[in-house]
Parts: structure tokens; sequence; C-alpha cells
């Protein structure tokens, strides 16, 4: 049974402790029903260890984890999940029909059953004209693709996506995420965790950011955005020659203080705007003003790089 109004995976004050190492110090989050939520953070913050805790991989020190309502542990509960791990677990010597079988069985789906589910695999995956030939000898998308298929086979209402696209090519990438959005499509609930903030930023929904164990922050790119970075772009401008001074920008219609930007012995001037449509006219006005010529203009839109940088002090990288 799934309660109506409870969400797909709701996570209370998780804790994991390794010896004299607390990895989860009180995780609280939420994914909703159809919901596709990348979960951040930098290296070593614990991302891996909630993945395990989710799919049964490692027992929670502390907390509770619910699914649709019911206690992790319950039955039904371990079925709803989907977990896609990030090391490819697959079986190289075996066929992608032998490999869909042998992790459709693993998974119990039932034997009048398994055929179908194995025939649609293959045709999602697009690689039906490939059923018969070993696994071993595909290249680094195509093993990712039959990756995912098998730990959905069962269709899980819940998919954890561990890295789904590290080491694929551009074109394997996109055809992977086409995969998903028919996944959620139907209804499936995502978290994805991945290196690539551009994946994160355009394909998920909501975003949670963990460091040191702690959720630290948790919104649509819109609101966490707007509460860290704000909506300002950032203007970088490239001059002729080093500055001799900074450069007077004058006031928005007296609404706003005259402020002087860059600065002397350098030719590059940077600046926050609000609107550029309104503010970035006066301020290159006022480098021609100054004597200068324009070389070079960068017009930098707030995004999740600027938010992660903001909020961790880190690049988020392999």
């Amino acid at each position: 049974m799934i309660y109506a109004e409870s969400p797909a995976l709701e996570i209370v004050n998780l804790r994991k402790h390794y010896r004299r190492i607390e990895a989860l110090r009180g995780v609280d989050f939420e994914l909703g029903r159809g919901e596709c939520l990348a979960f951040l953070g930098p290296n070593g913050a614990g991302k891996t260890t909630l993945i395990r805790a989710l799919a049964g991989r490692t027992r929670p020190t502390e907390g509770t984890i619910k699914v649709f309502g019911h206690p992790i542990d319950s039955i039904g509960a371990r079925q709803a999940l989907g977990l896609v791990p990030q090391d490819l677990a697959l079986y190289g010597d075996l066929t992608t029909r032998e490999n869909l079988m042998a992790f459709g069985k693993f998974h119990g789906v039932p034997r009048r059953e398994l055929k179908k589910r194995i025939d649609w695999a293959l045709q999602w995956t697009g690689l039906t004209d490939r059923a018969r030939d070993l696994v071993g000898g595909f290249s680094g998308g195509m093993k990712r693709r039959v990756n995912l298929a098998c730990g959905v086979l069962h269709q899980p209402k819940i998919i954890l996506l561990d890295e789904p696209t590290v080491g694929v090519d551009p074109q394997s990438r996109e055809r992977i995420f086409t995969m998903l959005d028919q996944l959620s499509d139907e209804g499936a609930s995502i978290l994805l965790t991945t290196h690539h903030l551009d994946e994160a930023e355009q394909r998920s929904d909501r975003i949670v950011i963990l460091d040191q164990g702690r959720v630290i922050a948790d919104g649509t790119i819109d609101e966490l955005v707007l509460s860290t970075v704000g909506h300002s772009r950032l203007v970088r401008v490239r001059v002729d020659r080093p500055l001799t001074a900074p450069v007077t920008v004058p006031g928005d219609g007296g609404q706003r203080r005259t402020v002087h930007v860059g600065e002397a012995g350098r030719d590059l001037i940077e600046t926050r705007i609000d609107d550029v449509t309104v503010n970035l006219g006066p301020f290159l006005k006022a480098v021609r003003h100054g004597g200068y010529v324009v070389s070079d203009m960068e017009v930098q839109v707030p995004s999740l790089h600027h938010v992660f940088l903001h909020l961790t002090g880190n690049e988020l990288r392999d």
C-alpha cells in the first residue's frame, strides 16, 4: 500500500558513523512523486554514503528513511527502488539479452513478464540489434545504457542514479537523458548524483547540495540563485590599455550612488549590474568617457556553478 499524500522518499535526521568519521550528520530532505532531484556535493560530502544507505548497502547509525510513507525495510519498499551504480555492474562475457535476463531474475521479475520486459529494455536502449553481442565489447556509452536498463527492469517507482553519465561522450549523455525523460514522463521519481553541473541545472526539477555530511541548500535553481549570489550579472570588460584610475559610473537616475570600478594598472574592469538593458549602456559609456576602448566583453548569467562555489568554496569535479 502507498500512502496517497506521502512523498516518494522522506529522509529524516540521517546519520552514519565510520569509527571516528561522521559521513552523514543529520541529513533531511524529500523526493517528491514524479520529481527529478539532482543531489550535489564536493568530494567527501557524503553522497555515496547516502546512496548506499538508500539502496540498503549500508545501515544508517541513526535516522529514518521512508518510501511512500513506509519504512524502507518494510515489505515492498525495497522493490520500489531501482539503483543504477556508478561502477558498471555488468557481465562482460554475457550478451545484452543474457545480462538483462540475469538482472531481471535478481530483481524478482516474474518469469511470465521477463521476456516482455527484456524486449522493452532492448528497444528503450536502442540496442535491439545488439541483443546477442557480448557486452564486454561495447563502447562506454552502450555499457552505460545496458547498466541503466538492468537497474530499472523491475519497473521501480524510485530510481537512484549514481553518476549515470560518467566517462561517456556528449552524444551518449544525451541518449541516456532521453531515456530518463521517458521514465520521468511515466511517473518515476528520480534522484540523480552528478559531477556535471549543467546536467543538474538543465535536467532536474530541484537541487539539493550536501557538504561535510549536511544539507546546505535545497530548492529550484532560481531559488538557490536568489538566496545566494542573486540575479545580477557579472560584467567583465577588457580595455586597450591599463587604467590610470578607476572608472566612475553614475548611479541609475539618481536612485543609486555613483560607483568606481576597475583597478589602476589593470586592463580588466569587473562590475555587477542588475538590469542589462538599463545599466550596461551607462557602464560602457563611462568606460569610453574615460578614454578607453573596449577590446572584449563578457556578461555572466548567474548559474548553478556560481551557487556551488558560493556555498562550498569548491569546484565540483570528479
